[in-house]
């Protein structure tokens, strides 16, 4: 005969159940003793201290003395005007006229000014009577400046003659010639400057062939005058 076992009896039934819930338990109980803090009591209680009577304490009011400014220093007295009675006679001076009447105008003789232009160079652009180029001594006085320059011009082109040694070398340019006509009307302190020395001399020698002239006149006095003109070298 075979014992058949009551199914309420069977305590293997919820075993894993109750196995859960032990667990449980376990690591709950685990994580609060984890978690569980404690203080360490010391000798010393705190207790509150009542600080409203202190705040009422009463501060004495103490009063301060403010100095008083020093007055102001008084006016000055105005001084005491004597009035002395005026007994000196002053002498008053009389300031005279330098006006002179017209009997008593001093006639004086005409003073002579003697005008010295023994180093005076006057320009040919300012000078009163210009120097006169022999065949301009018919022209009118307004005309003398244009007539002269005129013959200069044909001076230079009739006695041209260009260089052989400055056409084989290609040298051409601007040579710039500086005289005086003296008081006597001939031609001194000839100078040049220019691109090359043949050039000079070529412009030299047509100057030195200039005839002598009328000399210039300042005031109806001979003076020297400076003149100064361009000869030009060009080759075809």
């Amino acid at each position: 005969m075979q014992l058949k076992k009551n199914p309420k009896a069977d305590l293997s039934k919820n075993s894993s159940l109750y196995f859960a819930i032990g667990l449980a338990v376990v690591l709950f109980i685990s994580w609060r003793s984890i978690e569980w803090k404690t203080y360490e009591k010391t000798a010393f209680d705190y207790q509150a201290l009542n600080v409203d009577d202190e705040d009422d304490e009463e501060v004495p009011i103490t009063e301060q003395l403010k100095t008083p400014p020093p007055p102001p220093p008084p006016p000055p007295a105005p001084e005491v005007i004597e009035i002395v009675e005026d007994e000196e006679e002053v002498e008053e001076t009389v300031i005279e006229s330098t006006e002179t009447d017209q009997e008593e105008i001093v006639e004086v003789e005409d003073i002579e000014v003697e005008e010295d232009f023994d180093d005076v160079d006057v320009p040919f652009a300012v000078i009163e009577d210009v120097p006169l180029f022999p065949g301009c001594e018919r022209v009118a006085k307004s005309e003398r400046r244009a007539c002269f320059q005129d013959k200069i011009n044909k001076h230079i082109r009739k006695n041209f003659r260009y260089p052989e040694i400055a056409q084989e070398m290609g040298i051409q340019g601007r040579v710039y010639v500086n005289f005086i006509i003296s008081k006597d009307g001939t031609i001194t302190n000839v100078r040049m400057r220019g691109p090359d020395k043949n050039l000079e001399k070529e412009a030299a020698r047509i100057i030195s062939k200039l005839p002598k002239m009328t000399p210039g006149k300042q005031r109806g006095i001979p003076v020297r005058v400076p003149f100064s003109i361009p000869i030009t070298f060009r080759l075809n």
